[in-house]
């Protein structure tokens, strides 16, 4: 199974759209994980309709009150668990944020997808693997337009960053 992994799209505010090359990971992937700052409702549809309804999405702290999506959601995909937050707060204690969101809503061996930061991470805290796809249209503070890929079957998780420097 293979996952289009986003977050932080600020379309209109920051961003005037998506760009094409991300748009098309995301028609391919057979589920699309988006983790807040839409922005609006619009935006909400648009991600689904290019994920042909296989969506999971959370919102985030500069959504507008008419995206109507969880602020903590699950899935599983090819037998792994994500737990998607947008990781809301100061950039210190972020990881921390994110672990006891998992911790909260998943198992023991769930993965966190959270947004917020702008910048891709994939590491291991506290045990726990934290996945952040940075800004999939370059939002200001990014530095370049980034999502993750993820490809999992089995339990098996396999990521891949796909970066386009804004400059």
């Amino acid at each position: 199974m293979e996952l289009a992994i986003i977050s932080d799209t600020h379309v209109p505010g920051r961003a005037s759209g998506i760009p094409d090359w991300v748009r098309e990971r995301v028609e391919a992937a057979d589920h699309v994980i988006h983790a807040g700052d839409f922005e609006t409702p619009a935006v909400v549809d648009e991600v689904r309709s290019l994920a042909g309804g296989s969506f999971t999405g959370v919102r985030g702290n500069v959504d507008a009150a008419g995206v109507d999506l969880p602020k903590v959601a699950t899935v599983e995909c090819g037998g792994v668990e994500f737990v998607v937050t947008h990781g809301t707060g100061d950039r210190i204690g972020y990881e921390d944020r994110v672990v006891a969101a998992v911790r909260e809503h998943g198992g023991a061996d769930a993965v966190g997808v959270a947004g917020h930061t702008h910048d891709p991470l994939d590491e291991v805290h506290d045990g726990v693997r934290v996945l952040n796809p940075g800004s999939a249209t370059g939002a200001s503070p990014a530095g370049a337009t980034t999502m993750l890929t993820a490809t999992v079957a089995d339990g098996d998780l396999t990521v891949t960053l796909h970066r386009e420097d804004r400059w």
